[in-house]
């Protein structure tokens, strides 16, 4: 099976739409910079390096659990949706204030469901809680609880196979500007450092001319003395070669291909899953394994997001009915209160 075949519809894909499939997506990271264009093999190097990045990300879109439905019916029934929402009324309202599944039941009217990406923060806490201890209660039992909050909705597709090709595509660009902010922090760097060698040269020709006029002859205490002139040398030869390292401005086209590439040739240094594993009862308080509690085993897979390199969110796909889209709050009471 050629690599992209998974991820466009049917089971194999020939050689000549294999081809093209990868011709779209070279053709989707080029239009962030069209200027690439101008650098010598662009699409073949785009190709390769974005080859490598959907190799990776097919391992983890594979290993993705299908798609549940979220509504207030299966927060009962479903331990995830339990555990992601306080109460049942508390689904449908996420859902209903995310703006990107609005404008795509608003975009597809004849679309009686949505496949999404829900995204979470997730936070474990230590608190003092209520436990039973044989005949009696205890209010003062250490307890882990496991709490979710900010919820998003993103990647809105017709289907659970759309779904994962969103995904893929939508890292696929992410990896890209993540080069691009590469090459911009580069840019700002090098402008500091231009401004930083102005300055080191200019305060050098003082030292210097202090030297070589009358201080030098009467002996003053403020002629410039060789150690400084050696130390602020040596800062200048340092500043050269931090701006030797960013490359010419001229190579700057070049020199930006390649950060793209190395972005995608290392997708894992940027994007990765893991998974933890909660024995949580009811209230989403953690269980031990020898407490009698009904509890269940809940596996929550939690992404480690580009551009946010302290972020950790957790994720799952979910399916969200139309039906269960709540009426958006009607704000023309309130803004007629405006109107005198």
């Amino acid at each position: 099976m050629g690599l992209l075949s998974w991820l466009f519809p049917g089971n194999r894909a020939p050689d000549g739409a294999d081809a093209r499939q990868m011709k779209e997506i070279v053709e989707r990271i080029v239009q962030l910079n069209p200027q690439l264009r101008l650098v010598r093999e662009c699409d073949a190097r785009v190709a390769a390096a974005a080859r490598r990045a959907i190799d990776y990300l097919e391992r983890l879109v594979a290993e993705m659990p299908a798609a549940c439905e979220a509504s207030a019916d299966t927060w009962a029934t479903d331990p995830h949706i339990h555990a992601f929402f306080a109460g049942p009324d508390d689904v449908c309202e996420a859902f209903s204030r995310s703006d990107e599944l609005r404008t795509y039941f608003r975009d597809h009217p004849e679309a009686d469901e949505v496949f999404a990406v829900l995204g979470m923060a997730i936070v474990e806490k230590r608190t003092f809680g209520v436990a039973q201890h044989g005949a009696s209660v205890r209010s003062d039992v250490m307890q882990t609880t496991v709490s979710f909050s900010d919820h998003q909705v993103r990647g809105c597709s017709a289907s659970e196979a759309a779904l994962r090709r969103e995904i893929v595509l939508r890292v696929v660009d992410q990896l890209a500007l993540e080069g691009i902010a590469r090459i911009e922090a580069d840019e700002s760097r090098r402008g500091a450092l231009e401004q930083e060698r102005a300055l080191l040269r200019t305060r050098l020709a003082l030292l210097e001319r202090q030297g070589a006029g009358m201080h030098a002859l009467v002996g003053s205490e403020a002629s410039c003395s060789p150690v400084d002139v050696a130390r602020l040398q040596a800062q200048i030869d340092e500043n050269d070669r931090a701006l030797a390292s960013l490359g010419l401005k001229t190579e700057a086209l070049e020199r930006e291909l390649d950060v793209i590439c190395e972005e995608l040739s290392s997708p894992d240094a940027h994007f990765y899953v893991t998974k933890k594993t909660f024995r949580l009862d009811l209230l989403n308080v953690v269980v031990e394994e020898d407490d009698t509690r009904p509890a269940e085993n809940i596996t929550f897979r939690i992404a480690r997001l580009p551009a946010r390199p302290d972020a950790m969110r957790a994720y799952a796909m979910v399916c969200f009915r139309r039906s269960n889209l709540l009426l958006a709050r009607n704000t023309l009471p309130e803004a007629g209160r405006f109107l005198i």
